[in-house]
């Protein structure tokens, strides 16, 4: 059974997807988090139940992430991809917070050769989990910041959520 909420964030409202889980904490499996306006973001669809309760744990990590208290998320989830997809969403986990790496470094990581850096922008595009998958710590080879489904100027304000706590 596909369960959803919706929070108010400093991104804006945030959908928040899932599983029912016995074993999740929580009870509750994340599938999906997406901001407004995302690009593949999810849509609440037909048969979806609203159960805010089931969400309570991944809400309260979440505020406490938004005010800089929390740097890593305890949550569980489940998402399908394949395995290169796997591969670079592992890689993103790994990236400390109030850090960044280029894809460059993200397909070296994952051992795939640097010219796979498209591939591996794909993979990131198609993320599911904004915010608690960091995507948003990947970053261009020149240090700019490009391709965040969520926009840029969200992934900024990530970056220096992160970098302004990071070094308080």
């Amino acid at each position: 059974m596909t369960i959803y909420t919706t929070m108010d964030s400093l991104l804006g409202e945030l959908l928040l997807v899932g599983e029912e889980s016995a074993v999740a904490k929580g009870g509750t499996a994340l599938t999906s988090l997406s901001v407004p306006g995302q690009k593949r973001g999810a849509v609440v669809q037909d048969g979806w139940i609203d159960k805010p309760e089931a969400f309570t744990e991944i809400v309260t990590q979440l505020r406490s992430y938004f005010v800089g208290t929390l740097a890593h998320f305890d949550i569980e989830y489940v998402t399908s991809g394949s395995d290169f997809q796997q591969r670079v969403w592992t890689a993103l986990e790994a990236i400390p917070y109030g850090t960044t790496l280029t894809y460059g470094d993200v397909a070296q990581q994952i051992g795939a050769p640097k010219t796979s850096v498209r591939a591996v922008s794909s993979a990131i595009a198609a993320n599911p989990l904004l915010v608690v998958r960091p995507c948003h710590r990947v970053i261009g080879a020149n240090g700019t910041l490009t391709g965040y489904a969520g926009g840029l100027e969200r992934k900024q304000h990530l970056l220096d959520l992160e970098i302004t706590h990071r070094t308080a």
